[in-house]
């Protein structure tokens, strides 16, 4: 075939920018690296020396689309750090502020980053002229998730109200049953949208790859719980920089991640923690997982898709639970005396694993921080699939190829922003 390059200026939908390079020898692949070129942003560095109360709204900023994971992160590590332990009903609403979050994203990507590879379209604007009412039921949804996150959060973008030890205000009865009509649609439209993806043809591709999530013996994990191997291992989060390691590679500015006890890369998300623990999903997520089909142990990453309608299914009816209970009472937030400390804690941001570690000092200042993102715990991963798909794909009709790379890397929907502590696409030929 001779030598040939193949170049995708622009990876679009996903968060953040990037290229992939791949060097053929005749049909042999060779190398394959994800270029991961955006800029550091120092979020760790920012944190030292500022008061431990700051933490929560600069680690906010990190990401537009899942601030409340780094908010639930920090707040569950700096808590472990003074020793605090939040009341039931403090810990519930975090839960139905995560299931804000996961809404939002999940049902964004599902719509407008996703379904359009399976459905032929460049774009969910274009998709739109010939599947309009997915297109707004997919809006819909992700506004009704910004909602909750507005109502518990203070804001939809970079929410205020939550803080060390709880919130700065609970929520009052009649801002939380406003939102029960919109739920209810919300969980049958989850549904219908579930149903609508498990129709998609799915390539035929599976990966050979270990999956890690969260676990928590009475609940699907969101705050809390150990992380869980697909190879039947349980780690304690205290135990979490002991296990993994996340090391510098020279083409990229995010960090690549590996177990330390196989040496290989993992995949976080919702795929993993489906896998993991289907048995606690609501029981109509459940049921919706049995009639579709969905293998217990399903290697396509392709179908990650599913795994975030599931998902999507679980939050709503999670959420309409706690809409329709009792209001919080009591103190919105516990008190706490600053001591010296250090506190870990992880938590499932919508597209995996988040870690957290906070070391503080006597008189509540940060003196050091570390946060691994799912998404560079992801590259390692997403570039080893990338390596055997493409085996699969690779063609004369360069720009069919760019696509299909292009598709499997927004299966992961990975945020490249926060993952720098995608894609243009290159093919060089020898």
């Amino acid at each position: 075939m001779g030598n040939r390059t193949i170049k995708v200026e622009t990876l679009t939908r996903v968060e953040g920018e990037g290229g992939l390079y791949i060097r053929l020898s005749g049909d042999a692949v060779t190398e394959v690296r994800l270029e991961i070129y955006e800029p550091p942003r120092l979020f760790e560095a920012l944190l030292r020396g500022r008061p431990l109360e700051d933490t929560p709204d600069i680690t906010a900023r990190i990401c537009g689309i899942c601030p409340v994971a780094y908010q639930m992160s920090s707040v569950h590590a700096l808590e472990a750090a003074l020793g605090v332990t939040v009341s039931p009903e403090i810990r519930r609403l975090r839960r139905l502020l995560y299931c804000g979050e996961w809404i939002e994203s999940h049902g964004l990507h599902m719509h407008l980053l996703h379904a359009p590879d399976f459905l032929g379209f460049d774009s969910g604007l274009e998709m739109a002229k010939q599947f309009p009412d997915e297109v707004n039921r997919g809006l819909r949804l992700k506004k009704h998730g910004n909602q909750l996150v507005d109502m518990l959060g203070g804001r939809a973008i970079h929410p205020v109200n939550v803080c060390v030890g709880g919130f700065y205000r609970f929520p009052k009865r009649k801002e939380l049953q406003k939102l029960i009509p919109d739920f209810e649609w919300g969980l049958e439209a989850a549904v219908e949208t579930t149903r609508w993806i498990a129709r998609f043809e799915f390539p035929d591709f599976k990966t050979d790859c270990e999956y890690i999530a969260l676990s928590h013996p009475d609940e699907y994990p969101m705050n809390e719980g150990v992380m869980k191997t697909s190879s039947g291992d349980l780690v304690d989060v205290s135990n979490y920089e002991s296990e993994f390691e996340e090391r510098q590679v020279p083409h990229s500015t995010a960090l690549h991640a590996i177990r330390k006890s196989t040496g290989r890369p993992y995949l976080l998300g919702p795929l993993a923690r489906v896998n993991l623990n289907r048995e606690k999903l609501s029981p109509t997520a459940q049921k919706i997982a049995d009639e579709i089909g969905l293998e217990s142990l399903c290697r396509n990453p392709h179908k990650a898709i599913i795994a975030r309608g599931l998902e999507l299914i679980h939050a709503f009816e999670e959420a309409l639970m706690i809409l329709r209970d009792e209001p919080p009472k009591g103190k919105s937030r516990e008190s706490y005396e600053y001591q010296a400390g250090t506190g870990m804690s992880a938590t499932e941001a919508p597209r995996g694993t988040l870690f957290h570690r906070y070391v503080v000092d006597k008189n509540g200042k940060i003196i050091e921080a570390c946060i691994i993102p799912p998404t560079s715990q992801n590259q390692a991963q997403i570039e080893a699939d990338l390596k055997r798909w493409i085996k699969h794909v690779i063609s004369d009709n360069e720009q069919e190829t760019a696509r299909k790379c292009e598709n499997l890397v927004r299966a992961y929907d990975p945020c490249i922003s926060c993952s720098t502590h995608f894609l243009k696409v290159k093919i060089e030929r020898t």
